[in-house]
């Protein structure tokens, strides 16, 4: 046995599967360790696997396009995945339609909030005005946001940072905070957590329910094409 495990790690550690591997094996032990503490909120699977496999590349010294070449194939299963969303999306028609006024309104006035609110509180402790840019589609999936970045006159790579950053803090702390709130329906916490919080915010609705994960998956995606095109409105009323 020993002999077999050691004659596969040198395989695997000879191609781009080693760091697909142990992408996928960090996760799952993350995942089943999360569970059986009862899921607290400091203890999502996702961040701690980033922070397990960031680790291991500053312990390695492995620069980040060695473990790029395994783990695209993690990248590339986010389109499938996306799009995977829309079997709960599907089942909860009969609440997409009984809400669809107010998500409607919820999503243009979320959308508005999140980037005026970034902007304003960048300017009140005096962050550059490219920073600002930078940080007006904090709220939406990162390769939307880099590209609105870029419009506006920001730093994608920048960008890319406070989208993660902000994703964390959502999952972390969203669906506690909707609950103290008074907000206890699964289907309205998961659109706010899906429109402030992009993907990490679906991840985190979906270990609740499918509901909850599939109205988080639709704000996700529509908040991307609304501030798309409510950013470069905003940016110049805003000042930018």
């Amino acid at each position: 046995m020993d002999e077999r495990i050691f004659s596969i790690w040198v395989y695997l550690a000879q191609t781009p599967l080693l760091w697909l591997t142990a992408t996928i094996a960090i996760y799952r032990v993350m995942t089943l360790i999360s569970r059986r503490l009862g899921s607290p909120p400091l203890l999502n699977p996702v961040l701690l696997a980033i922070i397990a496999i960031v680790s291991i590349l500053l312990l390695t010294n492995t620069p980040y396009a060695t473990y790029f070449d395994g783990a695209q194939f993690v990248h590339f299963l986010l389109g499938p995945a996306t799009v995977a969303l829309a079997i709960p999306l599907y089942e909860s028609e009969r609440t997409l339609r009984r809400i669809f006024w107010p998500a409607l309104a919820g999503l243009l006035v979320g959308s508005a909030t999140g980037i005026s609110a970034a902007v304003l509180a960048g300017r009140l402790v005096g962050l550059s005005e490219q920073t600002l840019r930078s940080l007006a589609p904090k709220s939406i999936t990162t390769p939307i946001a880099m590209g609105i970045a870029e419009q506006l006159g920001g730093l994608p790579s920048l960008t890319a940072v406070i989208v993660i950053v902000t994703g964390m803090v959502g999952a972390l702390f969203g669906w506690e905070l909707l609950s103290f709130f008074g907000v206890r329906d699964d289907g309205e916490r998961g659109f706010a957590l899906g429109l402030a919080s992009h993907g990490l915010g679906t991840a985190r609705s979906l270990q609740f329910s499918s509901e909850a994960g599939a109205l988080a998956g639709l704000a996700m995606g529509l908040n991307g094409a609304t501030t798309s095109l409510l950013a470069p409105l905003l940016a110049r009323w805003l000042g930018l």
